[in-house]
Protein backbone atom coordinates (compact mmCIF):
# COMPACT_ATOMS: atom_id res chain seq x y z
CA UNK A 1 0.00 0.00 0.00
CA UNK A 2 1.28 3.45 -0.64
CA UNK A 3 0.81 5.90 2.05
CA UNK A 4 -0.23 9.41 0.62
CA UNK A 5 -0.84 11.37 4.11
CA UNK A 6 1.49 14.27 3.39
CA UNK A 7 -0.65 14.15 -0.59
CA UNK A 8 -3.92 14.85 1.26
CA UNK A 9 -2.31 17.35 3.53
CA UNK A 10 -0.85 19.09 0.50
CA UNK A 11 -4.58 19.44 -0.75
CA UNK A 12 -5.51 21.25 2.66
CA UNK A 13 -2.16 23.38 2.46
CA UNK A 14 -0.86 21.56 5.13
CA UNK A 15 2.73 21.44 4.76
CA UNK A 16 4.14 20.88 8.64
CA UNK A 17 3.65 17.76 10.98
CA UNK A 18 2.73 21.10 13.63
CA UNK A 19 0.00 22.15 11.02
CA UNK A 20 -1.81 18.63 10.73
CA UNK A 21 -1.68 18.62 14.42
CA UNK A 22 -3.71 21.81 14.94
CA UNK A 23 -6.26 20.13 11.87
CA UNK A 24 -6.65 17.32 13.88
CA UNK A 25 -7.54 19.10 17.16
CA UNK A 26 -10.57 20.57 14.99
CA UNK A 27 -11.86 16.87 15.13
CA UNK A 28 -11.29 16.33 18.14
CA UNK A 29 -8.56 13.67 17.45
CA UNK A 30 -5.41 14.32 19.92
CA UNK A 31 -2.40 12.16 18.97
CA UNK A 32 1.01 13.23 20.17
CA UNK A 33 3.05 15.44 17.64
CA UNK A 34 5.53 12.15 18.17
CA UNK A 35 2.75 10.16 16.61
CA UNK A 36 2.01 12.50 13.92
CA UNK A 37 5.54 13.17 13.00
CA UNK A 38 5.74 9.25 12.18
CA UNK A 39 2.11 9.45 10.40
CA UNK A 40 3.88 12.45 8.28
CA UNK A 41 7.38 11.15 7.50
CA UNK A 42 7.07 7.72 6.19
CA UNK A 43 4.23 4.49 5.46
CA UNK A 44 2.71 3.12 8.95
CA UNK A 45 3.19 -0.39 10.11
CA UNK A 46 -0.87 0.16 11.24
CA UNK A 47 -3.23 2.65 11.85
CA UNK A 48 -6.16 1.89 13.52
CA UNK A 49 -9.94 2.07 11.75
CA UNK A 50 -10.94 5.03 13.70
CA UNK A 51 -7.52 6.56 13.89
CA UNK A 52 -8.43 6.85 9.99
CA UNK A 53 -11.87 8.00 9.82
CA UNK A 54 -10.64 10.82 12.50
CA UNK A 55 -7.59 11.84 9.85
CA UNK A 56 -10.09 11.12 6.76
CA UNK A 57 -12.51 13.76 8.94
CA UNK A 58 -9.70 16.63 9.61
CA UNK A 59 -8.60 16.44 6.12
CA UNK A 60 -11.89 16.51 4.34
CA UNK A 61 -10.70 13.48 2.16
CA UNK A 62 -11.29 9.54 2.14
CA UNK A 63 -9.32 6.74 3.04
CA UNK A 64 -8.94 6.14 -1.17
CA UNK A 65 -7.43 9.11 -1.15
CA UNK A 66 -4.75 8.24 1.87
CA UNK A 67 -4.44 4.72 0.71
CA UNK A 68 -3.28 3.10 -2.80
CA UNK A 69 -3.17 -0.44 -3.98
CA UNK A 70 0.84 -0.91 -5.43
CA UNK A 71 1.60 -3.90 -7.17
CA UNK A 72 3.22 -6.20 -4.97
CA UNK A 73 7.16 -6.54 -5.56
CA UNK A 74 8.22 -9.36 -8.10
CA UNK A 75 4.87 -9.95 -9.12
CA UNK A 76 5.08 -9.93 -12.45
CA UNK A 77 1.76 -7.88 -13.77
CA UNK A 78 0.24 -11.29 -13.26
CA UNK A 79 -1.80 -13.23 -11.32
CA UNK A 80 0.37 -14.15 -7.85
CA UNK A 81 -0.26 -17.40 -6.32
CA UNK A 82 -0.57 -16.77 -2.25
CA UNK A 83 0.12 -20.68 -0.33
CA UNK A 84 -0.29 -20.82 3.02
CA UNK A 85 3.18 -21.53 5.41
CA UNK A 86 4.29 -25.07 4.49
CA UNK A 87 1.63 -25.54 2.11
CA UNK A 88 4.51 -26.82 -0.37
CA UNK A 89 4.03 -30.70 0.29
CA UNK A 90 7.45 -30.87 1.62
CA UNK A 91 7.63 -32.69 5.05
CA UNK A 92 9.96 -30.28 7.44
CA UNK A 93 9.70 -27.54 4.96
CA UNK A 94 9.58 -23.86 5.42
CA UNK A 95 6.05 -24.13 7.74
CA UNK A 96 6.70 -26.90 10.62
CA UNK A 97 9.87 -27.36 12.16
CA UNK A 98 11.15 -30.67 11.63
CA UNK A 99 13.11 -32.75 15.34
CA UNK A 100 16.79 -32.19 15.81
CA UNK A 101 18.90 -34.72 15.15
CA UNK A 102 20.68 -36.44 18.78
CA UNK A 103 17.14 -37.32 19.90
CA UNK A 104 15.87 -34.11 21.72
CA UNK A 105 13.48 -34.71 23.99
CA UNK A 106 11.23 -31.76 23.61
CA UNK A 107 8.33 -31.89 21.17
CA UNK A 108 7.30 -29.90 18.58
CA UNK A 109 4.87 -27.56 18.97
CA UNK A 110 0.98 -27.56 17.74
CA UNK A 111 0.09 -26.50 14.68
Amino acid sequence: MKWNLRWAAAKRDIWRPADLLKAFEEVEFTPSLSKVAALWSGKPISVRLDDLDKICAALGCTVADLLEAEPLAGAGGGEQEQKAAGAGGQPGGPGRPSPRAGGSRRSLPPN
